[in-house]
């Protein structure tokens, strides 16, 4: 009976990740199902894996920094959207090899639901991102941005010519779709991506480099061309850059540069501990009025004040080299975990991915995101640690 309420609590979790409704549920679920299997006997071996370590030393620093913030307790609290990140813990405890088949029919029964929402709101209404499920254009363009890594990554590990070319076929479908989401910073995560998983996979092998560098670089250039979304995004792009020579950050590029050079600014005056947690917000509305003459003092009419569209900036505005430095150990611990597994290379490109889309956007305060990716994470490290490798011993 116990087995069978733990099942169904992963079950209502894995749902829970696509569904708006139950998206607030999955928090006491997930503990309860947890507690129930007795994961805080089994904490001490859980925390023994590297990204488990390296979450924890996060929120830690996070809580910490709490102590030097004067105002932590305004604001739009978006920085406590780092603990979802904790969630990781009781879900990897709960992994086994007779619960993994559940969890994975569960996500592809998601994900699924959520692919054919968003094609549909896209070919049919003509609008990025799925509405039915409150999942935002950048959201939805997240998700289609690494399940074009992963169909990549396996089909270049798949030993069956007819399944390579499925999946890679299903992965330049998703890549179109994406190209058609507008969302530009994730775009270039992904396409900064999939060359460095290609040359990882196929370094001392030149002619299949090679091969598929150029296969890529066609479908890429056809994408490019047909996607009209991409187009008009790219003009606004150019409408964005010539406004912002004028001196006018009233839009999508200048609001983030305006961004970035505030937050550098407040980086070097504050390098090792930051302002404290929360206060990056403040910071930025205060300081706006004076800072270059008050050139971006009309910026939170367009737009208020929420976080600085970097992940770096804005843990080193809460934080300083202090953040900065749990942030880098975080990325390099979800490495670890992979490599550890004999998977460096997924690992490898998991980290590339997430370090290019934090580059142009807060991406680890994407709602939902950043957890389902752990989710992922977990089930290959269960996967490859209770089916794959045994299986490779009895052979």
């Amino acid at each position: 009976m116990r087995e069978l309420l733990i099942r169904c609590a992963i079950i209502i979790f894995c749902l829970g990740l696509w569904i708006k409704e139950l998206y607030l549920f999955i928090f006491p679920v997930l503990v309860c199902a947890w507690i129930a299997d007795n994961g805080l006997l089994k904490l001490k071996q859980t925390t023994k894996e590297p990204l488990v370590q390296a979450i924890l030393v996060l929120c830690i620093v996070l809580l910490l920094g709490l102590l030097w913030g004067d105002s932590y307790e305004e604001g739009r609290h978006k920085w406590t959207k780092y603990f979802i990140l904790l969630l990781f813990i009781p879900f990897l405890s709960l992994l086994n090899r007779q619960r993994l088949p559940w969890v994975i029919g569960t996500l592809i029964i998601g994900y699924l639901g959520v692919l054919s929402a968003g094609i549909y709101q896209w070919i049919v209404m003509g609008e990025p991102g799925v509405q039915i499920f409150n999942i935002s254009y950048l959201g939805f363009s997240a998700i289609l941005g690494f399940s074009v890594i992963l169909a990549i990554y396996f089909a270049c590990i798949s030993r069956s010519i007819s399944f390579k070319i499925l999946l890679l076929v299903i992965a330049f479908t998703l890549l179109f779709i994406q190209f058609n989401q507008g969302g530009r910073g994730i775009l270039i995560a992904t396409l900064g991506t999939i060359p460095l998983l290609i040359f990882f996979m196929f370094r001392v092998e030149t002619k299949k480099l090679m091969s598929l560098l150029v296969l890529l670089v066609a479908v890429i250039t056809v994408f490019v061309f047909s996607s009209s979304a991409l187009q008009e995004r790219l003009n606004f792009l150019k409408q964005d850059i010539a406004q912002f020579q004028q001196e006018n950050y009233s839009t999508s590029v200048g609001y983030r540069l305006a961004m970035w050079d505030v937050g550098l600014n407040g980086i070097t005056k504050r390098p090792f501990l930051g302002y404290g947690t929360g206060n990056t917000e403040q910071y930025f509305d205060n300081t706006i009025d004076t800072y270059k003459g008050g050139i971006y003092r009309d910026l939170p009419e367009f737009h208020s004040t929420s976080h600085y569209h970097h992940d770096w900036i804005e843990i080193g505005m809460h934080l300083g080299m202090l953040g900065i430095l749990a942030f880098a150990f975080f990325l390099w611990s979800w490495y670890r975990i992979f490599s550890v597994q004999q998977l460096p290379i997924l690992g490898a490109t998991f980290v590339c991915y997430i370090f290019l889309a934090g580059l142009s956007d807060t991406f680890m305060l994407y709602t939902r995101i950043p957890i389902l990716l752990l989710v992922i994470t977990a089930v290959i490290i269960c996967w490859q640690k209770e089916c794959f490798q045994p299986m490779i011993q009895e052979k």
